[in-house]
């Protein structure tokens, strides 16, 4: 079986990287569903590469007039940005730098009231900030930057190997 699934990976590594993609993806919706888990803006800034992933595998996986090293470049450098956005998003919940203000900001109250509510009515709900769930001390968007960094470098060493 694992012979098999080796197989799998050198021989269909664009293929593999949407299946990855997908279940990463499906991952971060199930936490989201089932686990209660409200994604914050930079969780969903982390989705949308991992979509494009999905879109480019099964694209090149059917059109075979797409050449291979094309993609597995396209596919490493999505993984290497989603990596990149999960590693600012780790940052902001580290406190080592600060997010975005859609996601992360104060409401300041010494104007007036009425920019106070309009402030609150445009603040999202769930900070950035804030880590909603880790293991091990490491959160999910430190998981999210290990596997996207794992994924680019496979990808980047099948493209110099194609």
């Amino acid at each position: 079986m694992l012979k098999k699934a080796i197989a799998f990976t050198d021989d269909q590594p664009v293929l593999f990287a949407g299946i990855v993609a997908g279940l990463i993806l499906g991952t971060a919706f199930a936490s989201q569903i089932f686990g209660g888990l409200a994604p914050c803006e930079l969780c969903w800034w982390q989705r949308y590469p991992y979509m494009a992933i999905i879109g480019v595998s099964l694209v090149g996986t059917f059109v075979k007039a797409i050449p291979q090293k094309l993609l597995l470049l396209l596919l490493a450098a999505l993984f290497l940005t989603d990596a990149g956005l999960a590693l600012f998003h780790v940052g902001v919940e580290q406190h080592w730098w600060e997010g975005l203000p859609t996601c992360s900001s104060t409401i300041d109250f010494t104007d007036n009231i009425k920019d106070a509510l309009d402030a609150i009515m445009n603040t999202a709900v769930v900070r950035c900030d804030e880590v909603a769930w880790s293991l091990f001390g490491v959160s999910m968007a430190g998981y999210n930057m290990l596997a996207a960094l794992v994924m680019s470098s496979f990808l980047a060493a099948k493209f110099k190997k194609a």
